[in-house]
């Protein structure tokens, strides 16, 4: 497939209008903006590029990178214990529910092209081991996931905040030398570089449970 093809299909793949649900998910940002952590365009960038340096982001990237290396070897059983791991590493119920109900739905949707092989998996997995499969270089295909990482919870700011259109264009732009950087050093990491250290994020996620008229799923 020529190149041109491949960024199609990533295009596609982690496109907003791509059935994976993303839009019903906060990722517990729901709560911070509620207890008044996230109320701006500079907290919301900080909160972001925390998650994908050292928290979440970072942890999704990691294990995306090990399903691509996984699958471009054709070791499946190793695939299979990685999507077993990232679920483990959920720290709180919803966001496993989140991780798996997209992963799901993104590999029932991804099934109109080639399908990578496995049938369960978290969101992230799912993407690198589809991402391996379509023979997606693999940083392109970490810069993608990470930007639509970022782009979700944005998109979540919009209607939570509220936040305005050109301030959340203006969080993205200062968010992409953190992506390109993470996508950079997930490229290269392995397994043993998991681990994250943004707590009051997994904070937040495990308080949403409880909240009070929420409007997102975690």
């Amino acid at each position: 497939m020529p190149t041109e093809g491949r960024l199609l299909r990533l295009l596609t793949w982690l496109s907003p209008a791509f059935p994976v649900g993303a839009f019903g998910y906060s990722h517990g940002l729901e709560t911070a903006i509620r207890e008044g952590k996230v109320t701006d365009a500079r907290t919301l960038t900080g909160w972001i590029a925390l998650l994908i340096e050292h928290g979440s982001g970072w942890t999704d990237a990691v294990l995306a990178r090990a399903a691509w290396t996984a699958v471009t070897a054709e070791d499946h059983a190793a695939l299979d214990e990685i999507a077993e791991l990232g679920e483990a590493l959920a720290p709180s119920a919803e966001r496993r529910r989140e991780a798996m109900a997209q992963g799901e739905a993104f590999l029932n949707a991804v099934a109109a092209w080639h399908p990578p092989p496995i049938l369960r998996a978290p969101y992230a997995v799912a993407v690198g081991a589809a991402a391996g499969a379509a023979g997606i270089p693999l940083r392109p295909a970490l810069t993608a996931w990470l930007h639509a990482f970022a782009a979700n919870l944005v998109s979540v700011a919009v209607r939570a905040v509220p936040l305005g259109q050109s301030d959340a264009v203006a969080v993205i732009a200062a968010l992409e030398p953190v992506i390109l950087r993470t996508a950079t050093l997930a490229a290269e990491s392995g397994l043993d570089d998991l681990g994250q250290a943004a707590i009051v994020s997994d904070i937040a996620s495990l308080r949403h449970e409880t909240l009070d008229g929420r409007l997102f799923g975690s």
